[in-house]
């Protein structure tokens, strides 16, 4: 009779999995921008930072995308999707519940989509940033799937930058390595939606950007860089890489991206030519999207004009 007990207790764990799963995902989505999970008060943060970032809302923005890769441009779209969030401290992740040592963070999570001829390019990436602006990233992830494989990366802020990497390159292969602490490329598209004056200029050294140094194969470190804040316009360049990165932004808040453009060496000796890609602004959504999940709201994407 205990064995048969056991045994109706386990299975009704296992047949009600799925609905815990999502009651949690609907629970933790839903205080994501409620009042336990609001950063405690900062100078710093305006009233109109508080109101747009803590709605209970994302900001998604759609891009036409032309895309460099293997020496020719590709057609394609991006997202910037921005949120805030808790972030557990211990664990780097999404707090699953409200606690007071989480650390309000501004999430970015960018994607790229286009072809490369016969099989499909599929790139994310994904920041937390804290809402104080007095610290570097906490942690930083990329992903990239294609027909031949797919790698990922990952930074992790703790006393060093902790890079993991996991690729099907042999040459690559499975990497885990401490980084010293220095700017981080991805952070800034973050950091400029807080404050863009707050941007490092000057020269500097700076880590890329995980999705650059799993696509061009270079060392995970940090390299010279030089950068300029100007009216509605940030740039940044790596000499040793012959690389930059412009990214055009609303210069008033809350500071949208209207689009960027990255250029780049490719190849060497007479087969050397610069390569770029830009993205372009197509629309700009407020929208819970989380709770938008059915086929009934797949109409929805044509307000991003992604159809």
């Amino acid at each position: 009779m205990k064995l048969f007990l056991s045994l109706v207790f386990i299975l009704s764990l296992l047949s009600c999995k799925e609905e815990r799963t999502d009651a949690l995902y609907m629970s933790v989505n839903n205080e994501t921008n409620s009042a336990k999970t609001k950063p405690k008060e900062n100078a710093s943060l305006s009233e109109a930072f508080k109101a747009y970032w803590y709605a209970g809302e994302a900001e998604i923005t759609s891009y036409r995308l032309k895309q460099a890769r293997y020496g020719e441009s590709r057609d394609g779209f991006a997202t910037l999707v921005y949120v805030t969030e808790p972030f557990e401290k211990d664990l780097q992740v999404k707090a699953d519940y409200a606690n007071a040592s989480n650390i309000p963070v501004l999430k970015l999570n960018t994607t790229k989509n286009f072809n490369t001829g016969i099989y499909p390019y599929s790139i994310m990436q994904s920041t937390f940033y804290p809402v104080d602006n007095h610290n570097h990233a906490l942690k930083v992830s990329c992903s990239v799937q294609e027909w031949c494989g797919h790698v990922y990366a990952q930074l992790n802020n703790r006393d060093d930058f902790e890079f993991t990497s996991h690729s099907y390159f042999q040459s690559e292969a499975d990497q885990d390595l401490k980084l010293e602490k220095a700017i981080l490329e991805n952070e800034l598209w973050t950091q400029l939606r807080i404050n863009p004056s707050s941007l490092p200029t000057g020269q500097f050294k700076a880590i890329p950007s995980l999705e650059f140094i799993r696509l061009k194969h270079i060392p995970a470190k940090a390299y010279t860089a030089n950068a300029r804040l100007g009216d509605g316009v940030y740039e940044i360049s790596y000499p040793e890489i012959n690389r930059s990165l412009t990214i055009n932004f609303n210069n008033s808040f809350p500071y949208e991206i209207l689009g960027w453009e990255e250029s780049y060496m490719s190849g060497f000796g007479a087969n050397a030519k610069t390569m770029t890609s830009s993205a372009t602004r197509l629309k700009t959504i407020k929208s819970a999207y989380w709770s938008k999940n059915s086929v009934a709201d797949e109409h929805l994407r044509d307000s991003l004009g992604l159809r």
